[in-house]
């Protein structure tokens, strides 16, 4: 394998996790090489071999049908109904913005390091902020044998022009134009109005390529709908079959990527069982019968610490790498909840310890009063000094005081009434059955009782959940913003204080969900958003955080892994982790590099 494709991060930049490099390509990480053969699983000391359980135990290979497969999970919950990836019930693995393993996206991403890396352009070159320019490999073809060129990338992204209820379709609110002069270049000509490179680049690691031999012959108002279930892509797997049972890939040995990288990946089928519930697939992952996972595991550390060769990226806690960040909505239209004091109050009020502990076994690190990620692609952003000089922890007497200073008096029943108006009650919602998340509200719900704010906790469905947020018919949410993406931190400064797409209560918004009014922060969005490079984002950046510490329109409660990302070295090893990191802990973006590095155990 060639060594100038892969290349492996010293053990310095994963610490510093370092920021995207703009207008440059990062090449895709990759060690080591691999082997055949098979016995039964097992525990056994593996020496020195890199990629095994935390524990360093490896077992003795899988033996049978499923020898040479890779049996993942944690993507696909229920009988598929279509692999058609435009629409929003897409069946893994052709669900938007996960592996791309049928369908691939013109550039991919490494949470690792922030880099824009090679997809199906084997680069791409930004003028300013004006164009982004893509260059595709070289003989990219559908897994049919047809070629994919420039103008399948043109078309997929101009489905979102024809229907506005696709993925696709927002790409058309930054960017002016998408053309191909020829079948190996693309230009995209940014929106001059907001300017915002990082985004573009965002949904161009994103958004898949489709061939236009079967997309053009979909009518536009039926993309979304339209029901497939023999999905066409460029990657290295093809559908073999679909139950309600699982889903069955099968490897393409004519990938157009054999060549860029260095070989076909390592599994001859990748199988996804579909269980009834996390707790069924992580019975079956830790005796061995999943090879890799993307689901919660509450106290994953017994798996190692009983003798189980279960890996993560990280060997101590928080052993995932942090990758987004649940925030607790605020509504500040409703009395109470419309003081920048009382929001601050929340914020300090709640223990995070017990959150980061007790609902997510451990998996998150010290929450810090930003918006921004402090380790990480976005740490180069995060302020750490105003952080700690203008921010909050959790501390009640201060909470408490931040109450009294603003005039508010407890009342006999023990809850504040601040100008006339009682601090409750309010009702905390965000879906049941999204236990973490559940279990968190409990903990908030109780720090707040503790200082005198009056709240409880309901769990409604999802959508009931969605609808009451979206509709800012809520008091307080628990509910999710943009993770770690090209696009953040801007993205996430976004979600929670744009102006520019908040609705009044009763209609949908998909931004700003708690309905904050400022008249100053879209300029600095669009300051931030429109920033050539790392200096001036930083400053830009400062400026957001400060205003968003001030107002505290939303507050995070815990960090949480981009996707949760932990194998099992049963039937293969060299697994990506800290200490073999060739690779990002992703199964989307940069993630599908470990597929072609892992290796079959010996027996």
């Amino acid at each position: 394998m060639s060594d100038s494709i892969f290349e492996k991060p010293s053990r310095r930049s994963f610490l510093k996790l370092g920021g995207v490099v703009a207008g440059s390509i990062a090449l895709a990480a990759c060690a080591g090489g691999g082997s055949g053969g098979s016995t039964a699983s097992g525990g056994a000391s593996a020496g020195a071999k890199p990629g095994i359980g935390n524990n360093g135990q490896m077992g003795k290979g899988r033996s049978g049908a499923t020898a040479d497969s890779l049996l993942i999970a944690g993507f696909q919950w229920g009988p598929p109904a279509t692999f058609n990836p435009l629409s929003p019930t897409a069946a893994w693995p052709a669900a938007a913005n996960v592996m791309q393993i049928v369908y691939e996206t013109p550039l991919r991403w490494n949470i690792l390091t922030g880099e824009i890396m090679p997809g199906l352009a084997a680069k791409y070159e930004l003028d300013g902020t004006n164009s982004v320019t893509l260059t595709m490999q070289d003989g990219v073809t559908f897994s049919d044998g047809t070629a994919c060129t420039a103008k399948d990338v043109v078309f997929s992204y101009e489905l979102g022009k024809k229907n506005p209820g696709i993925n696709v379709a927002s790409f058309w609110q930054l960017a002016d134009s998408m053309e191909a002069p020829d079948d190996k270049t693309v230009v995209v000509k940014i929106n001059q109005k907001t300017k915002n490179v990082g985004n573009v680049l965002r949904m161009l690691t994103e958004n898949y390529v489709l061939p236009q031999s079967v997309f053009s012959g979909i009518a536009d108002d039926k993309l979304p709908t339209e029901v497939m279930d023999k999905p066409l892509g460029t990657g290295p797997f093809t559908l073999d079959k679909a139950d309600q049972t699982q889903v069955v890939l099968t490897l393409n040995d004519k990938y157009w990527g054999k060549t860029y990288y260095g070989g076909l990946p390592v599994m001859k089928q990748i199988i996804h069982p579909i269980f009834k519930s996390n707790e069924d697939g992580n019975i079956k992952f830790q005796a061995g019968e999943l090879d890799i996972m993307q689901q919660f595991v509450s106290q994953i550390w017994k798996m190692w610490e009983g003798g189980k060769p279960v890996g993560t990226f990280l060997k101590d806690k928080p052993y995932y790498v942090p990758g987004s960040m649940p925030m607790l909505l605020m509504n500040t239209t409703k009395k109470g909840l419309d003081n920048a004091a009382v929001r601050k109050a929340i914020a300090t009020a709640i223990n995070y310890a017990d959150i980061a502990e007790t609902a997510m076994s451990g998996y998150s690190a010290t929450v810090q009063p930003s918006l921004i990620l402090p380790t990480g692609a976005e740490s180069k952003y995060f302020n750490a000094d105003d952080a700690k000089a203008n921010g909050w922890s959790y501390d009640a007497a201060a909470a408490e005081k931040l109450l009294t200073d603003a005039g508010a008096k407890k009342g006999s029943d023990g809850i504040y009434v601040l100008n006339g108006t009682r601090l409750g009650p309010y009702k905390l919602i965000t879906p049941t059955g999204w236990t973490d998340w559940n279990a968190s509200c409990e903990i908030i719900a109780k720090s707040l009782k503790a200082i005198g704010i009056d709240c409880s906790t309901n769990f409604p469905q999802q959508a009931e959940t969605t609808q009451a947020i979206q509709g800012g018919t809520f008091d307080l949410a628990v509910w999710y913003v943009s993770g770690v993406n090209p696009a953040t931190p801007w993205a996430r400064f976004k979600d929670i204080m744009s102006q520019s797409e908040m609705q009044p209560i009763g209609k949908t918004t998909f931004a700003n969900y708690g309905r904050w009014k400022n008249s100053e922060v879209e300029a600095m969005l669009t300051e931030a958003s429109q920033a050539t490079d790392d200096a001036a984002k930083k400053a830009a950046y400062d400026k957001l955080d400060a205003l968003y510490r001030k107002e505290v329109p939303a507050c995070p409660i815990m960090y949480r892994p981009d996707e949760f990302y932990e194998y099992n070295a049963t039937n293969f090893y060299n697994w990506p982790d800290e200490k073999n990191s060739y690779a990002p802990p992703m199964f989307r973006g940069a993630g599908n590099t470990w597929m072609y590095k892992i290796q079959k155990i010996a027996g």
